[in-house]
């Protein structure tokens, strides 16, 4: 299993919440480290390195959007957020923290472990004879290998999964692709997810990217990146 090995960072200072993921962690193959506050959890991802961490908004001294942040500054680590209240939703992703995904409590432990799995998928390079590929799409230039976005020449910064869903729909111009499908290619999931997940993104992307942004919604299906007058491939 893909998971053997692999050790998880659970920041949750509910101890019968961070009980019942950590077991059903482990059942799943994996090591798992816990933290029950936001600056212990920064300091044990540090120390561990874990593969991933599952980290509550929600802490008893700094929340957990500090606390992503501060995990940013010094390491790419996938980062799976849990919250309360349905309406936090569009902090997590909105707010340039850098989360991966997030599953909102009570939540069934079968799906958080669905999650970090797919979560973890994602995380490891697939691409590698992508790369050195970049695109170049009206005043949207991304490069693959480097993770960088320009707009007329200047750089933007979009948290992990806004790149990588920009990458996939320039990356399949004139198709369109369902939220499933983005579900599935961004995030791993090979099932019916909270499709919310990629509209969040997609309004972020549209935001950082202003005018230049080539994302088209398809009303009743998905997205699809509108035809500039200048489009440039190169490999």
């Amino acid at each position: 299993m893909a998971s053997q090995g692999q050790t998880v960072l659970v920041v949750e200072d509910e101890t019968s919440i961070a009980s019942f993921v950590k077991l059903y962690l482990e059942k799943a193959g994996f090591a798992v480290e816990r933290a029950a506050t936001g600056a212990e959890g920064v300091a044990r991802q540090r120390e561990a390195e874990p593969a991933l961490v599952v980290l509550d908004l929600n802490l008893p001294d700094i929340d957990g959007l500090e606390v992503c942040r501060r995990i940013r500054q010094t390491s790419d680590v996938p980062i799976l957020m849990l919250t309360a209240r349905d309406e936090d939703v569009d902090k997590i992703i909105g707010l340039e923290v850098g989360a991966d995904d997030y599953l909102t409590k009570p939540f069934n432990p079968r799906e958080l472990v669905a999650r970090v799995k797919s979560v973890l998928r994602r995380s490891v390079p697939e691409r590698r004879e992508a790369q050195t590929k970049q695109i170049k799409h009206g005043d949207v230039e991304i490069d693959v290998g480097r993770r960088e976005v320009l707009v007329s020449g200047t750089e933007v910064q979009l948290a992990p999964k806004e790149f990588d869903l920009l990458w996939e729909l320039l990356d399949h111009r004139g198709l369109v692709l369902t939220r499933d499908q983005l579900l599935e290619r961004v995030w791993g999931y090979t099932f019916a997810g909270d499709t919310r997940t990629v509209d969040v993104h997609v309004r972020q992307l549209r935001r950082k990217l202003g005018e230049a942004s080539p994302i088209v919604t398809v009303w009743g299906v998905g997205y699809k990146v509108a035809s500039p007058r200048d489009t440039a491939v190169q490999a």
